[in-house]
């Protein structure tokens, strides 16, 4: 059973560790990689024991470029006589 549910929006991204953290109760962290995300992976283990907690995030916001059809947005076009505001 999952320790927590937690929010990605309600972790840290970690540099050193090249993934989102957040604090254990044991002291240590509990970590998930954006590679795990990516992999529609939720749970986000602690190294140092056997606690886990379970992600909630947006798949779509860390899928593949390529499994999204290739689409990307359309380029803005300058627009014409366009004039500054007041």
């Amino acid at each position: 059973m999952s320790y927590d549910d937690m929010e990605i929006e309600d972790m840290r991204w970690n540099e050193e560790l090249q993934a989102y953290t957040y604090p254990c109760p044991c002291g240590d962290l509990f970590q998930i990689t954006k590679e795990e995300l990516k992999h529609s992976e939720e749970i986000a283990r602690c190294p140092s024991c056997s606690v886990y907690i379970t992600v909630i995030y947006n798949a779509e916001d860390f899928a593949d470029n390529k499994s999204k059809n290739n689409l990307e947005p359309q380029k803005r076009q300058p627009m014409a006589n366009s004039k500054p505001y007041d």
